[in-house]
């Protein structure tokens, strides 16, 4: 390997790695919940609690951020990682996001987190959620992605 890829692997191994878990959650119509934060449509997520499984973190944060409770974990989906500043460490991180399906009954009403910059939520077709997210981060059109291979036919 080449002196910038060994620094570029150094670099990303001095990172601290931040826990965090997410949703993708289905109503009963088949809608997927998708958040607006900052610009891009997105998937609720956050960081784990000291001593909360990651389960139970994503499921904390899909309510959290939407006001959807009495959720049901289906399966997990995939993990993804994206690197951001973050303000409160003051130092670059890596988010590890683990990813759950998940669904709910019924078509619960949407409540928007404003503190964590939710703008807008909303129940949306899956035929609808690409054109979405045409302009949403890698790693979540990555997760979407991945939903939708396992989306039974």
């Amino acid at each position: 390997m080449d002196n910038y890829g060994d620094l570029h692997i150094n670099y990303f191994m001095q990172l601290k790695i931040i826990q965090a878990g997410g949703g993708l959650v289905l109503n009963e119509q088949n809608e997927l919940l998708l958040i607006f934060r900052r610009g891009s449509w997105d998937l609720p997520k956050g960081k784990v609690d000291p001593n909360e499984t990651i389960e139970a973190c994503a499921m904390r944060e899909v309510e959290e951020e939407t006001g959807v409770g009495h959720l049901t974990l289906i399966d997990f989906l995939g993990i993804t990682n994206h690197q951001y500043f973050d303000p409160y460490l003051k130092e670059e991180v890596i988010k590890e996001s683990h990813w759950y399906t998940m669904s709910v009954k019924g078509v619960p009403a949407l409540i928007p987190q404003t503190e964590e910059d939710i703008t807008d939520i909303k129940w949306v077709p899956l035929s609808d959620v690409n054109a979405l997210i045409a302009d949403s981060f890698a790693s979540i059109k990555k997760i979407i992605g991945l939903f939708f291979l396992k989306q039974p036919q």
